[in-house]
């Protein structure tokens, strides 16, 4: 099957700058690439979605290239901010594009040259300035370049010159793989449409060749919540970030008129399977939702993970007890001796922000100790409330968290 059809089928395709040409050119391999910039040492949730369909054009057989952008990522992309993107360190780079490595190796095999993983600094870094203006500088336009959405709002706010700049980098970019690697495609968010027609254009211009651009969708939850992103903050990918506790219990907690879009999207079940599943309404939609944080989870944490974390889920569901799974931290048992407010033990252990929000948690009736909601916000918990060797927090009906005594 043409991973044209896939992707489309499974709702991976926004904007195609030539869909007839792309969807013949995919009946050869072909080299592809995406960027990440690393503002961080993980990607998350909402990056997921670009990175598994990075996996299935290589599984059927096209060749990844992916950008780690630490030169880009001195500069910052405009798209989607309101202010200019706080400006990294080298070694800040250095280090986030490391891990990125190291994560992106669990969606995609690099053995071989199966799959190639660049900096970009390797070449920006080289770049002299005025050969660059000359070569590639005169084939941008300014006023179609500030008539970019991108640049349209943030003009309001003021556009730093650094930032101009992050567009015609970026079409480099892809001339350079062109060039060197014989890139064809290069895939991005909707928000980058810009940017990567901005590539397209380039290498047409400059070399006469024609090449690629495909998007995808920026996805919302059905309530209009950003995708990836929770009360406290982005569900991440690496596992010292969000336990793969936490990571299943996002998934298995998503809205029902989320979860035939998700499967699709986040697993490699087949299409038949899953529509076979969705079927399903009502109570049943829970054992759908756990085959979605199951096999999400698998892919991004590891079978075992998984396993453990489903087991988890399913223990603390049926009210037996939450298991070593469960996000833990440890008090100190003379600490729990003689007594830690409620209200600072829920903001240590991350289930509220701050003592305040603990206490309005806990004034309506959304707090927890042991499944037993808090009635009294000047509440201690003691180690009186220890039960089998650990004290069970509860915010809300979802979110648990596991305190043991320490030394």
């Amino acid at each position: 099957m043409n991973v044209w059809d896939v992707l489309k089928e499974r709702g991976f395709v926004e904007q195609v700058s030539d869909e007839a040409g792309l969807r013949a050119a995919l009946e050869r391999p072909i080299t592809f690439y995406i960027g990440y910039d690393p503002t961080a040492t993980s990607l998350h949730a909402g990056s997921l979605l670009t990175v598994m369909a990075v996996a299935h054009l290589q599984r059927h057989g096209h060749r990844p290239i992916i950008i780690v952008g630490g030169g880009t990522g001195m500069i910052g992309d405009p798209t989607g901010r309101t202010e200019m993107r706080q400006m990294l360190t080298m070694e800040q780079i250095d280090a986030n594009l490391q891990a990125i490595k190291r994560q992106m190796s669990r969606y995609i095999n690099f053995a071989d040259g199966q799959a190639l993983i660049f900096n970009n600094a390797d070449w920006l870094m080289e770049l002299r300035y005025i050969p660059f203006l000359r070569d590639v500088g005169q084939h941008f336009s300014v006023n179609r370049m500030l008539a970019a959405e991108a640049y349209r709002q943030r003009l309001e706010r003021g556009l730093s010159f650094i930032e101009f700049n992050y567009q015609i980098l970026q079409a480099y970019d892809y001339l350079h793989l062109h060039r060197n690697y014989g890139c064809t495609l290069q895939l991005g968010g909707n928000d980058q449409w810009g940017n990567i027609l901005a590539g397209v254009d380039l290498i047409r211009r400059v070399e006469g060749n024609e090449v690629y651009a495909m998007t995808f969708p920026l996805l919302t939850t059905a309530s209009g919540a950003k995708m990836g992103k929770t009360a406290d903050g982005a569900v991440w990918l690496d596992a010292e970030l969000t336990s793969p506790y936490d990571f299943y219990q996002y998934w298995i907690n998503v809205e029902d008129a989320d979860v035939a879009r998700f499967l699709k999207l986040y697993t490699f079940l087949p299409l038949d399977e899953i529509e076979a599943l969705t079927r399903r309404e009502g109570a049943a939609l829970r054992s759908v939702k756990e085959v979605l944080a199951y096999e999400v989870t698998k892919v991004s944490h590891g079978e075992a993970a998984a396993n453990e974390a489903r087991e988890a889920s399913r223990a603390i569901f049926s009210g037996q007890g939450a298991s070593d799974a469960v996000p833990t931290s440890e008090v100190a048992l003379a600490e729990l001796t003689s007594g830690v407010a409620a209200v600072e033990l829920f903001q240590r252990a991350g289930l509220c922000r701050s003592r305040s929000d603990a206490r309005r948690l806990i004034e309506q009736g959304g707090a927890y100790i042991n499944d037993e909601a808090i009635a009294d916000v000047e509440r201690t918990v003691t180690d009186q409330d220890l039960q089998d060797g650990a004290i069970l927090l509860r915010a809300g009906k979802k979110r648990y968290h596991r305190v043991v005594p320490g030394r």
